[in-house]
């Protein structure tokens, strides 16, 4: 964010702090007041220069006798996530990143930017939506229109909220609709990269298109055709404490036998009967969390589905879990599912306006 109208030197007087709050109106109201060297000293809001007018201090005085010197800061470029979460929950809004010498790099709000996720994202966006024709003859799936956005920039939105900066969406069919669409504007500030297949390479296969770094890093892939409020913030951090090469999204998924289900023996005798039972399972949301090096081991240009990732992972000995996914999942597949997301979306956009 622009930094500056929420730094001020403490030295300034609090009739100069109390001009930059009010220029401040109606957006996040806190200054951080930094030495001469420009290192963090601590934050600044209007409630703190009542109390110290109350109290006597007048507005030539300088701020450093008013401001809370004990406020929360996150080092760049190594964030505690959990910490980061500590603080967003405690209602904190604004957070500096500060430099090893406490020097202010950056601001977040976490009321636009919720946590800083150190991936990239891969959205894969290449298929034909042929279930959802006719709406598809003319226009790729992650384009069609769900309450005046297009489907795709819901997820992108999503992880710019969570801190990616890297996204890449890997188009084929009409993909110059695709890239013109991101080459009009940023979506959340987030500039996002088009990787074309110029045939089809299954669900993953796209990966192998470009180098995913660092190589001791991680990708969120996921379909771009999904309405989700997954938190990628839980799902990475479950990812890491799992120390997982690939953790997939799931959903539960319920079977209903409407029948009475037979319990047998070898000896081909009946040892139980069960009256229309119900069996549970996990699903894969087609949302994953993939180990760059994973990623970078794929046959370039070859055609690759997830599960052949995750399966040739297990059978090599590698590590990979699973996160289950509560809140809102649609795979936007059907008319029918279209139609369902059509109507969420605009019964979420008039509750937020009421």
């Amino acid at each position: 964010m622009n930094t500056a109208p929420h730094i001020i030197n403490i030295t300034s007087p609090v009739s100069k702090a109390l001009a930059m709050l009010n220029d401040l109106s109606g957006k996040a109201m806190t200054l951080f007041a930094v030495d001469d060297e420009g290192r963090l000293q601590g934050s600044l809001t209007d409630g703190d220069i009542r109390r110290g007018l109350l109290r006597g201090v007048t507005v030539n005085s300088p701020v450093s006798e008013l401001i809370h010197r004990a406020c929360h800061s996150l080092p760049a470029g190594n964030i505690d996530l959990r910490l980061l979460k500590e603080y967003r929950l405690s209602r904190l809004r604004l957070i500096p990143l500060v430099d090893s010498d406490m020097r202010i790099v950056d601001i977040l709000d976490t009321n636009h930017t919720t946590t800083l996720l150190p991936i990239s994202a891969l959205l894969m966006a290449g298929g034909k939506g042929e279930r959802l024709r006719p709406l598809t003859l003319t226009t790729p799936k992650p384009l069609l229109d769900i309450d005046g956005k297009a489907i795709i920039d819901y997820n992108v939105e999503s992880l710019a909220r969570a801190g990616i900066r890297h996204i890449c969406v890997a188009t084929n069919y009409m993909a110059e609709k695709i890239e013109a669409h991101f080459s009009e504007n940023p979506v959340n500030g987030v500039e996002v990269e088009c990787v074309r297949e110029h045939e089809f390479l299954g669900t993953i296969g796209a990966a192998s298109l470009y180098e995913h770094t660092p190589a001791d890093g991680d990708t969120l892939v996921m379909n771009s055709d999904l309405l989700t409020t997954v938190s990628f913030e839980e799902m990475y951090l479950h990812h890491r404490a799992e120390q997982a090469d690939i953790t997939i999204a799931a959903i539960p998924y319920n079977v209903a036998v409407p029948y009475a289900i037979l319990t047998t023996d070898s000896n081909g005798m009946v040892t139980a009967l069960k009256e229309k039972p119900s069996y549970s399972y996990y699903a894969n949301a087609g949302i994953y969390i993939i180990a760059n090096r994973l990623l970078n081991s794929l046959p370039k240009g070859e055609r690759t589905d997830a599960t052949d990732l995750i399966e040739q992972t297990i059978a090599d000995g590698g590590r990979v879990s699973y996160f289950p996914l509560s809140g809102v999942w649609i795979d936007i597949g059907s008319p029918a599912d279209f139609a369902h997301a059509r109507e969420l979306m605009r019964q979420h956009r008039l509750m937020g306006e009421s």
